[in-house]
C-alpha cells in the first residue's frame, strides 16, 4: 500500500517519507487558504512578523543556514519534520501555529531538557541545541519563561509528591550549591554527572550533602559531592502534562 493511501496525505495526516505538507481539513487556517500552505510561506511570513533574521533563526533552531536559504529563495517548499518543528520552536510556537502563521502565542514552551532521578541512576545528557530537548511542554502561568530549565522525573523516590514522568520547572546562573538550595526539594547533579531531584541537607563532611527521598521505602543518600544543586521552582503532575512535539 502507497504511503499516500496507507496514511491519507492530502486529506488529514500531514507526514509522508519524512516531510511536511501543510494541507488541511478546515477551509482555512490562521491566515493561509487551504492548499497554499508551504513550508516557504510559512517561514516568510514569520520571518516578515517577527523581523528576525534567516540567520539567527537557523543557529536558534539547529537547522543548516544554506538549507534555510534555499527555502527562503524559492529552491524548495518543504522541509523535513524534525527541522521544521525546530524552526517553529525557534519562533516560539508550535508547528501548527507556525504553518497557520499564528506567531504570538499566549504561551510560551520550554524544552523538556533530560531526565532526573528519583530513585534510579540518571545520568544527565546535554545532547540537545538550545531550545531543544526530549520534547516541549507549555510554560506554566506562574513562571516567567526566561531562564527556566524543565526536566522528567524517573523513578519514585519523590512519590507522592513528585511521581515519575512529572515535570519539574528550575532555573540554574552558575556551578554550586547556593545557600537558598540547602533544606528544599533541588533539580541537583553530582560529581559523577548523575542528575536527582532530592531533598538537599548539609553533609558531615564539609564540602558533601545528604540527598533525602520524600518516599520513604527509599534510603537517603549521605556524603554526596555536587556539582549544582537548584531549587524547584513549580511541578507539573504527570496527568498535567501536554507534550509540544
Amino acid at each position: 500500500m502507497s504511503c499516500s493511501m496507507a496514511n491519507g496525505i492530502g486529506y488529514k495526516n500531514p507526514y509522508c517519507q519524512g516531510s511536511y505538507y501543510a494541507i488541511r481539513e478546515a477551509g482555512y487556517v490562521g491566515i493561509f487558504p487551504l492548499m497554499e500552505t508551504t513550508f516557504k510561506l510559512a517561514l516568510d511570513h514569520a520571518l516578515a512578523e517577527t523581523g528576525k533574521s534567516l540567520r539567527s533563526i537557523a543557529i536558534a533552531a539547529g537547522v543548516s543556514y544554506e538549507q534555510l536559504k534555499n527555502l527562503k529563495q524559492g529552491k524548495s517548499q518543504t522541509t523535513n519534520v524534525d527541522d521544521a518543528r525546530k524552526v517553529a520552536a525557534a519562533f516560539g510556537v508550535s508547528l501548527d501555529d507556525f504553518y497557520a502563521g499564528q506567531l504570538h502565542s499566549s504561551t510560551a514552551m520550554i524544552a523538556v531538557a533530560g531526565r532526573v532521578g528519583a530513585g534510579a541512576e540518571v545520568e544527565l545528557v546535554d545532547a540537545f541545541g538550545k531550545g531543544n530537548g526530549l520534547f516541549h511542554v507549555a510554560c506554566p502561568p506562574q513562571l516567567n519563561p526566561h531562564g527556566i530549565v524543565a526536566v522528567e522525573v524517573e523513578g519514585d523516590s519523590m512519590s507522592p509528591a513528585y511521581p515519575p514522568g512529572t515535570i519539574l520547572f528550575y532555573s540554574r546562573d552558575a556551578l554550586g550549591v547556593p545557600t537558598e538550595a540547602i533544606g528544599r526539594v533541588c533539580v541537583c547533579e553530582d560529581v559523577g554527572g548523575r542528575a536527582w531531584v532530592k531533598h538537599i541537607k548539609p553533609g558531615l563532611e564539609e564540602g558533601t550533602f545528604s540527598l533525602i527521598s520524600l518516599n520513604p521505602h527509599h534510603d537517603p543518600q549521605h556524603g554526596i559531592r555536587l556539582q549544582w544543586a537548584a531549587p524547584v521552582k513549580f511541578s507539573l503532575p504527570p496527568e498535567f502534562v501536554k507534550r509540544i512535539e
